[in-house]
């Protein structure tokens, strides 16, 4: 398992992300023991609000195996209205790795970086697990406009989106372990 943290138009955040690469590390092992499930290789990108748009987006099309303009419009608003409303999010990529975007402006403190981090991390494991990436695949492909879901499938795509959900925030307890009290 490999672990990349990197930055995304954030100048100046250089101990921001040396905290974060050894946070990240230690949250790493810490979930891959607590969570059923094999870790794949996780790249972290800390950005603003705008980064967590366009490599989002790119992220979408990247999964919904799409060129369309329509569809990158539609991806585009698409994780714009997700970047507003959340402080980070994980998106399974085609290749069996995960990303996970962490918007540094609602990070505010270590220790809430190490909440969203472990939560995130548990996303990250529930990708391993049987058939994910391609319920995950599906729903973004109905989410682009690009290939309709049965209500059926929507429905149990909602339902499990849930578990996995309240399996991240049951996990989210494992920030408590990890040492960012002397993080900068």
């Amino acid at each position: 398992m490999k672990i990349t943290v990197s930055t995304h138009q954030l100048p100046g955040y250089g101990a921001t992300l040396r905290t974060a690469k050894r946070m990240t590390e230690q949250a790493v092992r810490l979930v891959h023991r607590a969570v059923p499930g094999r870790m794949p290789d996780v790249e972290v990108i800390l950005t603003n609000e705008r980064g967590m748009t366009d490599l989002g987006a790119a992220a979408n099309l990247a999964v919904a195996g799409s060129d369309d303009r329509k569809v990158k419009r539609r991806a585009e608003r698409w994780a714009k209205e997700i970047a507003r409303t959340s402080s980070a999010r994980a998106i399974p990529r085609p290749d069996g790795s995960a990303l996970i975007l962490v918007n540094a402006h609602k990070a505010t403190s270590p220790a809430e970086f190490a909440v969203i981090l472990v939560h995130e991390l548990v996303h990250a494991m529930q990708f391993s697990r049987k058939d994910v990436p391609e319920r995950y695949q599906r729903a973004v492909r109905d989410g682009l406009g690009i290939e309709r879901q049965s209500r059926r499938d929507a429905r149990e795509h909602e339902r499990l989106m849930r578990q996995e959900e309240a399996e991240a925030y049951g996990h989210e307890y494992l920030h408590k372990q990890l040492g960012y009290g002397a993080a900068a």
